[in-house]
């Protein structure tokens, strides 16, 4: 057998090399869908009026303002989150390096986990990705969410580096779980069980 052929079936059929690759392309495609869903999702539900007979309400201004941008909801967002001065061309650009990767990994994933390897920008797209995820989420947080808190006076200075978005932190999560050391990946359940009693009703079994 030709070597290279053969240290490709090797990597494929090993599952010390085939496992951690499967899941590094699993989580990245969630995160993306993630970062899909933030982009979207937060401006739609910002022209949210509520429910009637026929079910959600939209804004007729959703139509107008956001999806008459173009054909694309994520494109279209985009480009009103640049407007509206939440991202700017830099991150659109970061958008598509990330969405390349995205695409690799779903559209060719036997290849990469197995003969291919990860793609060789990978740490770095994933890290780009988080990244921008973060920023869309805390604008979010900062423009919208806290000025209209009842318990927010406006005279206090917002923390941005100390914010913490939930999808950020399952993402965290997610690859710190997944991917870290044994010790790190059972830190969180460890904890968990601590707090909730759960190590201490194994014990008395």
């Amino acid at each position: 057998m030709d070597p290279k052929a053969q240290q490709s079936w090797e990597e494929f059929l090993n599952p010390e090399v085939m496992r951690p690759r499967l899941i590094a392309a699993s989580i990245y495609i969630a995160g993306f869908e993630a970062l899909k869903g933030s982009i979207i999702n937060r401006i739609r539900d910002f022209y949210w009026v509520g429910f009637d007979e026929s079910g959600e309400q939209i804004d007729p201004k959703y139509a107008n303002e956001v999806l008459t941008r173009n054909r694309s909801p994520v494109y279209a967002s985009l480009d009103w989150l640049r407007e509206s001065e939440a991202i700017d061309g830099s991150d659109i650009e970061v958008f598509e390096r990330v969405k390349r990767c995205r695409n690799r990994l779903a559209h060719d994933l036997l290849s990469v986990v197995g003969t291919e390897g990860l793609p060789a920008d990978f740490d770095q797209s994933l890290a780009d990705m988080v990244a921008l995820l973060r920023k869309v989420e805390v604008w979010w947080i900062v423009n919208v969410e806290i000025p209209v808190d009842p318990d927010f006076d406006g005279t206090e200075e917002i923390d941005e580096a100390g914010i913490l978005p939930g999808p950020v932190m399952n993402m965290q999560l997610l690859m710190e779980i997944a991917l870290g050391d044994e010790e790190q990946s059972r830190f969180y359940y460890e904890e968990f069980r601590k707090k909730t009693g759960g190590g201490n009703r194994e014990s008395q079994t």
